[in-house]
């Protein structure tokens, strides 16, 4: 799946994303500034959850709860070495019913087996280009 979007337009792609995904765990890859959290809050959202969704930069992790769903929110740019997923736990995170939102996610591919991986560009200052795969 290809979509080329503007910021109004980011509601209805998470909607599409959703529709389209083969299981709950996303990897998203993108240079910084492209949009990877502002399109996960989207996705967040259109979940049902309320919550205020923000860049787990330093904690790692967030965690969110709609009514029916637990999403985990992965920010492993700080990370240097596979071992430190292992000295938190990523494997409990992975092998749950949850969502699971990836950021970052090169030292961590080795480790799911099943996830969408949703690539975004920047077309220009206000269009991305998304495409969306499947492992």
């Amino acid at each position: 799946m290809q979509i080329n979007y503007t910021l109004n337009e980011i509601d209805s792609v998470a909607k599409q994303i959703l529709k389209h995904a083969t299981c709950k765990t996303f990897i998203f890859k993108a240079e910084m500034g492209t949009g990877k959290t502002t399109l996960i809050k989207a996705i967040v959202k259109a979940i049902g959850c309320n919550d205020a969704v923000s860049s787990p930069t330093f904690s790692i992790v967030n965690e969110y709860k709609s009514k029916t769903e637990t999403i985990y929110h992965f920010d492993l740019y700080r990370l240097e070495d596979e071992s430190e997923l292992y000295d938190f736990g990523i494997e409990d995170y992975l092998n749950n019913n949850a969502y699971v939102f990836i950021e970052w996610p090169e030292l961590a591919q080795n480790l799911i087996e099943d996830y969408n991986c949703i690539t975004i560009n920047l077309k220009n200052d206000t269009t991305r280009s998304l495409n969306m795969s499947k492992s």
